[in-house]
């Protein structure tokens, strides 16, 4: 039996679809693999191969929306999903027999019972009709009147019950969040199957950072999930180090570490990386002249001679390397950075080659999101799912450089947002529009890259704003998408504050706007949070979202 993959374009899933693949080269089990990046095109893989398959698994796609009415398969076709999106569909919880979720046991889904929501009619279909003739006219009539009584009470009960399901299931589905990485779910299937390799484990550990780096989890579920893998890593990664393939050319070995939460530092000059770190470049205010001052004494503050921090890290002395990070830390504090540790893991691929898991999620998602042209659409996804073996470090090495320019980019486009005033309050949240010109507006009509984008702008400009109550407002984004077809991509980013739970409300917000404006709006992508509409109707659909959320 063949098996069709349907993979989502995120990290964390291209991850999941590495583990996977091992697992199916392991029982020999044939699959065709196919990217899709949004619904529609998960429409269209379904319908070109649901004659020749009878299995799809989906991958960081499909839980959040009941896929029976969507795709309407044949009773003989059975989907396994393992989809981080949250809140999961209630259909596809209930269901089964053709829907299997692969879920870890002890994430909480607050699933609302089955009675709540679900109930049978055919109770209330049987009307009597079947009054025994020949009885009392007097009779007759008490019996009706019992009996239109006792409908009009069920009508009642009916109209209760549905009144109480809409509420709960408006609850439910109100905020949209994510569970585990789907690379972990996985890892953790490959264990129990005992097939669990470092390669995999790796994977798993970078899908993890995905989530944190897109900043989709929680800092205490991270750090939760980073324990769970470090079990795994100090099983799979214990050597003793007197035996003769200690270090061999070829061999890996992952390590966990408290490491600088700089962006590609190991890869860069210490001082890129600074500038272009969201957390460091927006407690440093770099984007005014005082923050280029601070940075200089923050250098200063370290003793760290401007000619070594702007060369290549791996160029630096080694006598200012041994113990740099400490001295970062400590000045770091003094000006306020008091989050610049971070837990992570890194891989050593031999004697020379070293990546934090974060430098393979800024590499991957850049090639996954290349504005650069060459080739059909998928090649990007093919390319990005190559960079992941370790085989192929110069693909990985490419993805380092494209990070650097759209890390560059990203910081660039935050300061001109926030010297130019870009950011306005419009009430209940924060708005800010991209115009059709800036650079690298093209760079940020990719999913992944506008919500990085977003996400830095909101915490530069909450470092920036004197205003107390911007502070806690969420933030709506909008960039350019398709010029000839006059279409913007939008979206929702949640407030950021300490105690933030990630959930997102605007997934729903911007449903209910669109369809009380008539806006022409494409809810085509994984997440709910991020919409294309036609340029014209944007007023009319803010305007909408202002009422909504007010």
């Amino acid at each position: 039996q063949r098996v069709l993959l349907l993979v989502a374009s995120d990290v964390d899933a291209l991850c999941a679809c590495k583990i996977l693949q091992a697992l199916f080269q392991c029982d020999h089990v044939q699959y065709t693999l196919v990217p899709v990046s949004g619904w529609q095109e998960l429409e269209t893989a379904f319908l070109e191969h649901k004659d020749q398959f009878k299995y799809f698994v989906l991958i960081n796609c499909g839980a959040n929306v009941d896929l029976l009415e969507i795709l309407q398969p044949e009773e003989d076709t059975y989907f396994f999903v393992c989809d981080s999106h949250r809140p999961i569909n209630v259909v596809n919880v209930y269901n089964d027999t053709q829907i299997k979720l692969l879920v870890k046991q002890d994430d909480d889904f607050d699933v609302p019972a089955y009675d709540d929501i679900f109930r049978d009619d055919e109770e209330e279909e049987e009307d009597s009709e079947n009054d025994g003739d020949g009885s009392e006219p007097s009779e007759k009539r008490r019996r009706f009147e019992e009996d239109v009584i006792e409908r009009t009470m069920r009508r009642r009960q009916r109209r209760e019950w549905e009144a109480r399901r809409r509420e709960i299931l408006f609850d439910y589905e109100q905020y949209e969040y994510h569970g585990t990485s789907s690379a972990m779910v996985m890892f953790d299937l490959a264990w129990i199957m005992s097939k669990d390799l470092n390669d995999m484990l790796w994977w798993a550990i970078v899908g993890l950072t995905d989530q944190w780096v897109q900043d989709k989890i929680t800092q205490m579920k991270y750090v939760t999930d980073i324990g769970v893998l470090q079990r795994h890593v100090s099983r799979h990664n214990h050597r003793n180090e007197d035996e003769e393939h200690a270090l061999s050319i070829d061999c890996m070995r992952i390590a966990f570490e408290y490491d600088l939460r700089l962006a590609l530092y190991q890869h860069w000059s210490l001082y890129e990386s600074l500038c272009n770190t969201s957390y460091t470049s927006a407690s440093l205010k770099l984007w005014s002249v005082q923050g280029q001052k601070r940075l200089q004494e923050f250098l200063a503050d370290m003793g760290l001679p401007l000619k070594q921090v702007k060369q290549k890290f791996n160029s630096m002395d080694m006598s200012l390397k041994e113990n740099l990070r400490e001295m970062i830390e400590e000045s770091a504090t003094k000006f306020g950075m008091k989050d610049l540790r971070v837990q992570t893991f890194s891989i050593h691929f031999g004697f020379k080659n070293k990546f934090s898991a974060s430098d393979v999620v800024y590499a991957t998602t850049s090639l996954m999101e290349n504005i650069e042209k060459d080739g059909p659409e998928s090649s990007n996804f093919i390319k990005a799912l190559d960079s992941l073996s370790r085989g192929n470090l110069d693909k990985l090495h490419q993805g380092l450089d494209l990070a650097k320019k759209q890390l560059r980019a990203i910081q660039q486009t935050v300061a001109s947002c926030i010297c130019t005033n870009l950011v306005i309050s419009q009430g209940p949240f924060l708005y800010c529009s991209l115009m059709e010109g800036t650079p690298d507006v093209k760079l940020f009509s990719k999913p992944v890259s506008l919500c990085l984008l977003s996400k830095y702008l909101l915490k530069s400009f909450i470092c920036s704003t004197k205003n107390k109550r911007c502070k806690l407002l969420p933030l709506v984004m909008a960039a350019p998408m398709d010029v000839e077809q006059g279409t913007v991509i939008m979206v929702g980013i949640p407030p950021e504050t300490q105690s933030s739970d990630k959930k997102n409300f605007f997934g729903r917000a911007f449903e209910k706007a669109a369809d009380s404006t008539n806006s022409r709006t494409l809810h085509n992508y994984f997440d709910m949070s991020i919409i294309e509409l036609k340029t014209e109707d944007r007023s009319k659909f803010l305007d909408a979202l202002i009422s909504l959320l007010s």
